[in-house]
């Protein structure tokens, strides 16, 4: 039986799970501050949590300017993944965006990440351009990818 998944804004008393998730998935984590900075402080914040039964799962935060989006992080915690919970969440945030006035998403991902690009890919992401040297654990480029809304 397939659990039920659902989405909802984020809330300061999910920092704890979404850290521990956070520092599950990346080489260079946020902190929980800087999660509850983008819930206080950051008008253009937008932080999506995924649910199954009472737990929070996953996450993805973007931020809204104008008619422009950009993800910041997305993740779903290890037990959960090969489930398509994280096309599900991106899609959810993705209408998100296009309900919020955004005409273009943006997102980077590490150039070794085939499997999170090809989940991109599979959602209308295009290749955008490389940032050099972008991320500070390996000094691994970026891949900028992009899609229309």
């Amino acid at each position: 039986m397939n659990k039920v998944v659902t989405f909802r804004n984020m809330e300061l008393n999910d920092i704890p799970a979404v850290a521990a998730i956070e520092n599950l998935s990346f080489a260079i984590p946020w902190t929980p501050e800087a999660f509850e900075r983008e819930l206080i402080a950051n008008e253009y914040a937008y932080y999506i949590v995924a649910e199954e039964a009472n737990e929070v799962i996953g996450y993805c935060g973007m931020w809204l300017i104008v008619d422009e989006s950009h993800i910041t992080n997305i993740a779903i915690h290890p037990s959960c993944r090969g489930r398509k919970l994280g096309e599900q969440l991106l899609t959810y945030c993705m209408n998100q965006a296009r309900l919020r006035g955004a005409k273009t998403m943006t997102l980077e991902v590490r150039v070794s990440n085939e499997a999170a690009q090809n989940l991109y890919r599979k959602l209308g992401f295009l290749n955008g351009g490389i940032r050099k040297r972008y991320y500070t654990d390996n000094y691994e480029d970026a891949l900028v990818m992009w899609v229309n809304l």
